[in-house]
């Protein structure tokens, strides 16, 4: 759902057309791939649309586990298999860059004393009361 869709609970209908079967499957180590089979309302399978793949696995970092998930572009669990160390590095690569472009744009931003939050105000007084007026 985007940003500017809004769920009316009153709405609230199942996809009939978009229904898969989730299946998950692991080495019990690292690795877990999700194989998500196309069905039809009738809980058969649906063959005229594609499965889809995604991976998902764990690396260690200084404040514990952290999830990392994606798609792996395969068209059977074999070629998923075989697909996953280098999807896995791809999307750690993908974070990593998103988190120092993150920091790169915290860092040329302006900060301003009321950005600091917090604590009393400078050394004229600090705000408080009903109307945060400054108190003397």
């Amino acid at each position: 759902m985007s940003n500017g869709d809004q769920l009316n609970l009153d709405d609230l209908q199942v996809d009939r057309e978009n229904l898969y079967r989730e299946e998950t499957l692991t080495d019990r180590k690292v690795a877990q791939i999700r194989r998500m089979v196309p069905v039809r309302a009738d809980g058969s399978d649906d063959p005229d649309r594609t499965v889809i793949f995604s991976g998902q696995t764990h690396i260690m970092l200084p404040g514990g586990p952290m999830p990392v998930q994606f798609e792996l572009d395969a068209d059977n669990l074999e070629d998923a298999i075989a697909k996953f160390p280098e999807a896995t590095k791809k999307a750690v690569d993908d974070m990593v860059e998103r988190v120092q472009q993150m920091q790169r744009e915290e860092s040329k931003r302006i900060v301003t004393p009321g950005d600091l939050g917090g604590g009393a105000g400078g050394p004229g007084g600090m705000r408080g009361g009903q109307d945060n007026n400054l108190i003397m």
